[in-house]
């Protein structure tokens, strides 16, 4: 027994040992896990390459370190300075730069031969190697570079997306590095070291290949994204960059959302992400135009431009057909009368009935002239996008009734029924169709949008815009949404809208107000309950229409 226990107390050491280097081990793999996770976790490219080094720097202790990416988009590749850390010089700053691609770098010669380097005093290098530790950082700060570890960071492929750099593995992990000390307080890197470390550089090159690609997939849909908005200001040239100003002031209501903390809207938050789902949907908020005839979208009047070239056509054959009239009844009445009767017309007697015939054909005519000028004005009164009083209303409907012989023999109207209708228009320029047929818009816009595999994170894109003309109070379109219904980010892109239709520039149916008039315009519309009012009151108390230049 007291042999077991002899052996058992020499044993007890080793099993000590045994279970400490268990422990590492498991919170070595316990460290890895939680580095893949928090790899795996981050979107950000600056977020993601500082974690990167940032943890590499703990596994193996090292004083600093930085991170390069290879940057092959030009004719000349070169190394991107990204990320730099240094426990002993925190107060260091770094700047993003690049530098050529040649091995007598440190990282280059790393960059273009995939090998790893571990170099135990990087001042002491073999003579026949073709690299180089720049030592200028170490001049300017007082510092001492010693031990170095450079690492490819390669995808599965093989393929080298960039470079870490470990330098000065430390004794003790909260040493400071000076140039004095330095040769007493760090060490060389050990070769699990640089098997770990190599493991987590391909580890972190899959995370940056994935979140480059994230990149790339975002920069083509914003490449989308303005694309189509080209495609709808081609169409109505006279509303360019509607869709940038209506963006950029609901992302900017949207952040000042973010800021109040009492009343109804003191619980609503946008995140970053939903910031960049409300811009997309603002973006794109009226893409179903493209689905709206060209000629209603750019209609500038109640009557088309060809329709009143036509109807001003008419006018002039209908006036040389009075002319032609009146001088073929001239013609008649000379005629039928007697030869002493022309004599004493020509000889101007006054008094003849031959000469008071005549002048009533002319009175005729003028008065038959005069009725169609004035027909003409009323009607190109009437075509003027604006509201019709009584009196014109009057007017168009005695125009209605003017008839003239076409040369095939029959009556027509003037002006035909498609075209008065059209004047009879009471409000704005446009008919119940053609009305009709711009709010479509907004269901044509839906529908493209909702075809559109949206991630998880802009999934509500349709959602948002089908809802930037809903009022309210139930009265919008295109579907009579209440309130509780209506998406918070559409009644903020809903002002924005309204608000830049009536500021941008003067179209061909409207003149440009003034922020002020476009703001009374907004209060008025809260007022009847179209228009949320609190998010019209922080329109204006924060003055978000400032961001595009206007000032009151």
């Amino acid at each position: 027994m007291l042999e077991a226990d002899s052996l058992s107390g020499q044993r007890m050491p080793e099993s000590q040992d045994f279970l400490q280097a268990v422990d590492e081990r498991t919170e070595l793999i316990e460290k890895l896990l939680a580095i893949g996770t928090a790899l795996s976790g981050t979107q950000n490219l600056g977020a993601l390459l500082s974690l990167i080094l940032t943890k590499c720097r703990e596994i193996t202790a090292s004083d600093a370190g930085s991170v390069y990416l290879l940057d092959r988009s030009s004719q000349v590749p070169s190394l991107i300075f990204k990320v730099a850390q240094n426990f002993s010089q925190p107060a260091t700053s770094f700047r993003e730069f690049a530098m050529p691609l040649t091995p007598q770098s440190l990282a280059g010669y790393v960059a273009l031969t995939g090998e790893t380097l571990n170099l135990p005093d990087a001042y002491d290098l073999p003579p026949e190697v073709p690299y180089q530790l720049d030592q200028s950082f170490d001049r300017r700060t007082a510092y001492r570079t010693r031990s170095v570890l450079v690492l490819p960071m390669q995808n599965q492929q093989g393929e080298t997306l960039g470079v870490l750099q470990l330098i000065n593995r430390k004794v003790a992990p909260d040493t400071v590095v000076t140039a004095d000390n330095a040769l007493t307080v760090t060490q060389p890197f050990s070769d699990w070291e640089t098997r770990i470390v190599r493991s987590l550089a391909s580890q972190a090159a899959i995370s940056i290949e994935r979140q480059q690609l994230q990149v790339d997939i975002e920069q083509l849909f914003e490449g989308f994204v303005r694309a189509s908005v080209q495609v709808i200001e081609s169409r109505a040239p006279c509303t360019s960059g509607h869709s940038e100003r209506v963006a950029d002031l609901t992302v900017r209501l949207s952040q000042e959302v973010n800021e109040i903390r009492q009343g109804s809207l003191a619980s609503a938050y946008f995140s970053d992400r939903q910031l960049q789902e409300i811009r997309y949907a603002a973006l794109l908020h009226d893409f179903g135009k493209v689905g709206v005839p060209e000629a209603i979208l750019v209609k500038a009047q109640k009557l088309y431009p060809l329709e009143l070239a036509e109807i001003r056509t008419r006018f002039e054959m209908v006036r040389r057909t009075l002319m032609l009239q009146s001088t073929q009844t001239k013609y008649q009445q000379v005629f039928a009368q007697p030869l002493h009767l022309l004599h004493h017309a020509s000889e101007l007697i006054p008094d003849c009935l031959y000469c008071q015939q005549l002048t009533a054909v002319d009175t005729e005519l003028a008065q038959q002239l005069s009725q169609l000028e004035r027909f003409w004005h009323i009607l190109v009164e009437a075509n003027q996008p604006q509201v019709l009083a009584a009196e014109p209303l009057q007017q168009l409907a005695e125009l209605a009734q003017y008839t003239y012989r076409d040369l095939d023999g029959t009556d027509k109207p003037l002006v035909t029924p498609d075209e008065m209708e059209k004047l009879l228009v009471r409000r704005g320029n446009l008919t119940e169709l053609e009305r009709l047929s711009i709010q479509s818009h907004v269901t044509h816009t839906y529908q493209f949008l909702n075809r559109i595999p949206w991630t998880k994170a802009l999934q509500d894109v349709p959602k948002i815009a089908y809802g930037h003309h809903e009022k309210l109070d139930g009265t919008g379109y295109p579907r009579g949404l209440k309130a509780t219904d209506i998406p918070l980010q559409s009644q903020m892109m809903a002002i924005a809208d309204i608000y830049d239709a009536l500021t941008a520039g003067d179209r061909p149916y409207k003149r440009s107000l003034l922020p002020a008039q476009a703001l009374a315009i907004l209060y008025q519309e809260a007022t009847h309950q179209k228009l949320n009012l609190e998010l019209v009151q922080l329109f204006e108390h924060r003055a978000v229409f400032s961001s595009l230049g206007h000032q009151l």
